[in-house]
């Protein structure tokens, strides 16, 4: 019986695995550009489980399996047993056995653990409080197609220690770069996440001393999904955090500055900055359908 695997985080496919299928995606994203018909996944359903609400998430996962032949479900916890209490492992049992791959999007990792544990069929992570890794995917993605191998580079991540930072974390190790973090007193990541970092990873209060000399700038929302009601405290944590032009200038001249989305001009990231020249967050976006969908055919055909 074939393995079942699983991308709950970066660490799930070795570097080697992660650099071949970042390549994937950019021939993916020619063949579709080049409107070429590829349909690997004739056939094939994804059960899409969001817990958490989305707009490219649900977007690229849907689209992707149409281009690929497939097709998705999309479930809620209204439409499911999952919102009456029926316990994650007797939905994992029941939903893999009708469906080719599932995808979750949700608040605990522990959900996905969990699910992954039961399941019949790769599981993936469309986001958890703890990481982001199909995101990471297209940043990465996004970063070869303008400036080649991230191998070797610095990468500053300004603001909280999320999941985006902790999976820039893992992709640190995974793909071999320098992360530098700032962040505000009190917003640290998971010291278990950092401390598995090692060495690549530095970490300093001054948004300043983190974007120096980096190749590539990011940052995030100051409140995600489910802290919206800390909104006014975080803004007051996060003052001197945005990431604008005078905090650019201190980067490489070519440096380039990424955000998953969506943003909030005037908060983490100046309108200048991110409708800037050196802004990518666009092809960052559009690479989620083409990363996502060298995923889908990296657990489901080879």
């Amino acid at each position: 019986m074939k393995t079942v695997r699983h991308f709950l985080s970066l660490l799930d496919l070795s570097p080697d695995e992660l650099r071949a299928l970042i390549k994937r995606a950019a021939e993916l994203k020619a063949i579709q550009h080049a409107g070429e018909i590829y349909e690997p996944l004739k056939n094939r359903v994804l059960g899409m489980i969001f817990e958490k609400s989305s707009t490219r998430t649900r977007i690229s996962f849907e689209s992707g399996m149409i281009q690929l032949g497939g097709n998705s479900i999309f479930l809620t916890p209204r439409d499911t047993q999952l919102g009456r209490g029926e316990p994650i492992a007797d939905s994992a049992r029941v939903i893999s056995s009708m469906v080719d791959c599932v995808m979750i999007r949700t608040f605990g990792h522990d959900i996905v653990e969990q699910f992954a544990e039961y399941s019949q069929v790769p599981v993936i992570n469309a986001l958890t409080d703890l990481y982001h890794p199909c995101q990471l995917l297209a940043d990465m993605q996004a970063y070869a197609e303008h400036r080649g191998d991230i191998q070797g580079k610095t990468v500053a991540w300004i603001g909280d220690g999320n999941n985006m930072c902790h999976s820039y974390i893992n992709a640190a190790r995974q793909f071999d770069f320098t992360l530098q973090i700032a962040h505000p007193l009190g917003y640290e990541p998971d010291a278990d996440v950092l401390a598995a970092g090692g060495d690549r990873i530095r970490t300093t209060q001054s948004p300043a001393e983190a974007t120096s000399g980096a190749d590539l700038i990011v940052t995030d929302v100051w409140a995600s999904m489910g802290q919206e009601e800390e909104q006014t405290e975080r803004e007051g944590s996060f003052e001197g955090f945005q990431v604008n032009d005078e905090l650019m200038a201190m980067a490489k001249p070519d440096a380039l500055f990424m955000h998953c989305l969506p943003a909030h001009r005037g908060e983490e990231v100046s309108a200048s900055v991110i409708d800037g020249p050196q802004s990518v967050v666009w092809d960052e976006a559009e690479n989620r359908l083409h990363a996502q969908k060298a995923l889908l055919e990296c657990l489901l055909v080879s």
